[in-house]
């Protein structure tokens, strides 16, 4: 497997233009793109084009912009648990999108004064990008995923994290199969966007590297042309997750979820 972050211009909020920073990198770095290649790009570029941000009020006190920033993240949740419950009242923790996240993923890095939001609809944003990427560059089998990075609990530092994935199956199914010592596997199934989200993110860096996409080549066993927008196989119900116990244990209040 081959991992290349691809180095842009800068995404200015709070609006931009996505494909036209797509094809102006790839042509200034001579990118090919290869049939049964990946895209993956960064959710802050993707809710750039989409305008998802909104201006920091430098004349609020820092209390003012803290709580500001607070009833914003917590409209944008599905769920929410006040700071005042995390330890050194560091962030709100939030579900949105079925997946646990803090701040609604609301961020203020390489925003040039802005919060920047995750991206409305993303499932459609990461199929207009397919089709775009098809179109463009004469591929067929091509996939896209829109990534972010995330917190592991009990784990120190971030991680990369597939928020939508389009244009191939997201698991690799090993239920049914044996292991090396003939024990038949029960459960085990690989989560591809994730885990190509992850070494994405690592690549493409977390400060001033300026590369929010990457490619990823030569990948085994993906199987191309799944249209995600109409099954997505990764979401579980909530009491289904091992980890039930844990999230329904917690202190979680009911967002908004504006749209």
């Amino acid at each position: 497997m081959k991992v290349r972050a691809i180095r842009t211009r800068t995404m200015m909020p709070p609006k931009d233009d996505l494909f036209s920073l797509i094809k102006e990198s790839f042509l200034v770095n001579k990118i090919k793109l290869k049939e049964e290649s990946i895209v993956v790009i960064t959710s802050k570029i993707v809710a750039i084009a989409q305008g998802r941000c909104i201006k920091i009020n430098s004349n609020l006190s820092k209390e003012g912009q803290k709580e500001f920033k607070d009833k914003l993240i917590k409209k944008e949740a599905e769920f929410f648990i006040d700071r005042k419950y995390v330890p050194n009242q560091m962030v709100t923790l939030t579900i949105k999108n079925n997946i646990l996240i803090p701040t609604a993923g609301i961020d203020e890095s390489n925003a040039n004064g802005y919060y920047i939001l995750w991206p409305k609809d993303i499932f459609k944003e990461a199929k207009k990008i397919w089709y775009f990427l098809r179109k463009e560059f004469k591929v067929k089998n091509l996939g896209v995923i829109i990534s972010d990075s995330h917190t592991t609990p009990l784990r120190a530092g971030i991680s990369g994290i597939a928020l939508a994935y389009y244009g191939f199956y997201p698991l690799r199914n090993y239920v049914g199969t044996k292991d090396l010592f003939g024990r038949e596997l029960k459960m085990t199934r690989t989560n591809i966007p994730d885990i190509l989200a992850d070494t994405a993110v690592f690549e493409m860096g977390e400060g001033i590297e300026q590369t929010p996409i990457a490619i990823i080549e030569d990948i085994r066993g993906i199987k191309f042309g799944f249209d995600s927008t109409k099954n997505n196989p990764l979401i579980i119900d909530k009491k289904e997750d091992i980890y039930w116990p844990v999230i329904n244990g917690a202190r979680w209040s009911k967002g908004k979820v504006i749209k």
